[in-house]
């Protein structure tokens, strides 16, 4: 990469911070008050009864406290009893246990599970702010080693098979999942999530606000709205043919027809490849910018773009989304929910010292990755995006060639769109149960291998957004 290609990006990226800034209004003097009253009370050691027991925890660094008062109240408000605590509150008190920060978050997440009867956990921060969790499950037979990656399952999977904690560290050896050689070094996780977990990967108070502001807008308005009957869907030829014959059809546009299988109320938008409606990145924006409740793609990236082929063109690059066109989104106030199908596109711990390091991030260094900047885009984008943290695996990359991102990623339509679940985490959850039940994990197999595979496919599927978000929104009242 040159010195001038850094230098374009920079001044991209300059150029998409200024057209996306804007005033957020101050929080008012009652909101205020109602910040100091929802910080003054934090003990999550109380005993569970019916004025203890609470729905949402709200897990934050302390220099965005503030910032959250306003979700705070509009949660309560709509029957989504919540509680806010700060990472240097759970810090001291779990000071006895845990060995590392990422552990005693998570034992406090699980105390807040078992006394306060807690079903969604908000994590608020990025990388910087909020440890994250590297899991050790390394694909190491791709030509693209990937020796780690972020699992936010992690935090969510709270209990072991026996109903002791999960510690994802069986050999204590402090790294966590790891499987590297002819069995999993660390076996028998259980990996079905016990609450669902979403993440605000906030960079600064100016991105809290603006996701604030986004999730109220979203729960108080979608309701009932034209533009939310529409699912966009975008894909093509993911695996063209003439790199491997085993490869047959066009496996991207194929996972979005199972999609829209489980949408059927629903107006379906759909931009493939192979009939021409999706040729670049216009197509994507001019859809996405009319609105519409859902958002899918289906096949390559990077946590810069996603892009795929054209029918049997392993040369040709179609380009759909990249960090940069997404500055041109226009859906203010029509936000949907997106689930991407690539590889790390939801690498939220992007940053300089990978670009020597990682080989999927040496060409496309950016300062965020492609689903935080969907999720956060201010007057556009996503209201939460759900996709890969590291490699993304699909059928193709399984001897039994069946599974991974095929199965999972419609799995989620079918949870919403067919077992009629609106709440955001709970599909998550609820997801990647089925999962696990349908590709059970035998950890005394390879590394790489498909059982391997099935277990990252989950490990790495992360929610960036509000996990006790009501789709579509709640009734005007």
């Amino acid at each position: 990469m040159t010195k001038n290609h850094y230098k374009t990006i920079l001044v991209f990226l300059i150029i998409g911070f200024l057209l996306e800034t804007s005033i957020t209004p101050p929080i008012s003097a009652t909101q205020r008050t109602d910040t100091i009253s929802a910080l003054s009370s934090l003990n999550t050691k109380e005993q569970p009864n019916e004025n203890t027991l609470y729905n949402l925890l709200i897990i934050t660094p302390q220099t965005f406290a503030s910032e959250l008062c306003p979700l705070v109240c509009h949660k309560n408000k709509h029957g989504i009893k919540t509680k806010l605590v700060t990472l240097e509150q759970v810090y001291t008190q779990e000071y006895w246990q845990g060995r590392d920060k990422p552990e005693k978050i998570k034992y406090f997440i699980k105390d807040a599970v078992d006394h306060l009867g807690i079903q969604y956990v908000l994590l608020v921060g990025s990388y910087r702010y909020f440890p994250i969790r590297y899991c050790y499950n390394a694909d190491n037979n791709t030509g693209y080693p990937e020796p780690r990656f972020i699992s936010e399952l992690y935090y969510a999977d709270l209990y072991d098979k026996n109903g002791n904690f999960s510690s994802w560290d069986t050999n204590g050896n402090g790294v966590y999942g790891e499987w590297f050689t002819n069995h999993a070094e660390d076996p028998d996780i259980d990996l079905y999530p016990d609450v669902a977990v979403g993440r605000l990967a906030c960079r600064n108070s100016q991105e809290v606000k603006i996701m604030v502001d986004k999730i109220i807008t979203y729960e108080t308005q979608t309701y009932n709205s034209n533009w939310f009957k529409k699912i966009v869907v975008a894909a093509g030829d993911t695996y063209p043919a003439s790199q491997n014959p085993n490869w047959t059809g066009n496996e991207g546009e194929e996972n979005t027809l199972h999609v829209l299988e489980n949408m059927t109320d629903f107006q379906s938008v759909k931009l493939w490849a192979s009939d021409g409606t999706l040729t670049g990145t216009n197509d994507v924006i001019n859809a996405i910018s009319n609105g519409c409740g859902f958002l899918y793609f289906d096949g390559h990236a990077n946590p810069y773009r996603w892009s795929t082929h054209p029918p049997n063109d392993a040369a040709t690059w179609i380009e759909g989304l990249s960090v940069i066109s997404m500055s041109r989104l226009k859906n203010k106030d029509m936000y949907p929910v997106c689930v991407v199908g690539g590889c790390h596109n939801l690498e939220f711990d992007v940053n300089f010292a990978k670009l020597k390091t990682d080989p999927w991030y040496y060409y496309t260094w950016i300062t965020e990755c492609w689903g935080w900047k969907l999720t956060r885009k201010i007057n556009g984008g996503s209201i939460a995006t759900i996709g890969c943290t590291g490699l993304g695996m699909t059928k193709e990359d399984k001897k039994s060639f069946s599974g991974a991102g095929d199965y999972l990623e419609p799995t989620f339509f079918y949870e919403y769109g067919v077992n009629n679940t609106h709440i955001l985490g709970d599909i998550w959850k609820n997801t990647i149960t089925d999962y696990l039940k349908q590709y059970p994990i035998d950890w005394n197999t390879s590394a790489a291998g498909d059982f391997a595979i099935d277990a990252k496919t989950v490990q790495q599927w992360a929610l960036l957004g509000d996990p006790s978000l009501l789709i579509g929104g709640y009734p005007n009242v």
